[in-house]
């Protein structure tokens, strides 16, 4: 089994059942990752099974210290021996180290976990913040409102995604100029 199909197939048993919805956005954060590829080349298919994977600390059954990326990428590492830098995305999917220092999780998760390329990491932020919780496209700034509507603003996730904006913005424009570049150098 490729490491995709065995991402999809582990993201699915873990929160199909449990959390549709999240599923779904998972789903999504994988579509949304795909269309990433002509800046991606050979970690296309690593950004994608990281992206599919991305949220399953969520998952009841291996959720441990409430901080799904941290749960997730253990889980990873330790039950799974998955692929290094996949444990690495998910770890530090979407400014989690903002959040782990919310969180007093921040020194564990650096300890634990070293960051990925950035040009891997701006894409996996880009995935996640591009996509709805039922998996459909949105706006970086639409996502981050849905958030902070949906935790409130003065939550630990809420406090961490506006502190995160800036830096979600910003990879977004990154990824975006690199799309361009890559579109338009592409033969007609």
């Amino acid at each position: 089994m490729g490491l995709v199909e065995w991402a999809y197939t582990l993201s699915e048993s873990l929160l199909s059942e449990p959390l549709p919805r999240r599923w779904a956005h998972s789903l999504g954060v994988a579509k949304r990752a795909r269309s990433l590829r002509p800046i991606l080349g050979q970690d296309a298919e690593l950004l994608e099974a990281a992206a599919v994977l991305h949220d399953i600390g969520y998952s009841p059954s291996i959720a441990i210290t409430g901080f799904h990326p941290l749960d997730g990428a253990r889980f990873l590492r330790d039950q799974e021996g998955a692929d290094e830098r996949v444990v690495r995305l998910v770890a530090h999917h979407s400014c989690a180290r903002l959040e782990a220092e919310e969180r007093g999780l921040r020194k564990e998760l650096e300890t634990e976990f070293a960051l990925e390329r950035p040009e891997l990491v701006d894409a996996l932020i880009v995935s996640d913040m591009t996509t709805t919780p039922d998996g459909e496209h949105t706006t970086p700034a639409a996502r981050l409102d849905e958030i902070v509507q949906r935790y409130g603003p003065d939550t630990i996730v809420g406090r961490f995604i506006q502190r995160a904006a800036p830096e979600i913005h910003a990879a977004n424009e990154r990824v975006e100029r690199r799309m361009a570049a890559a579109v338009g150098a592409q033969p007609m």
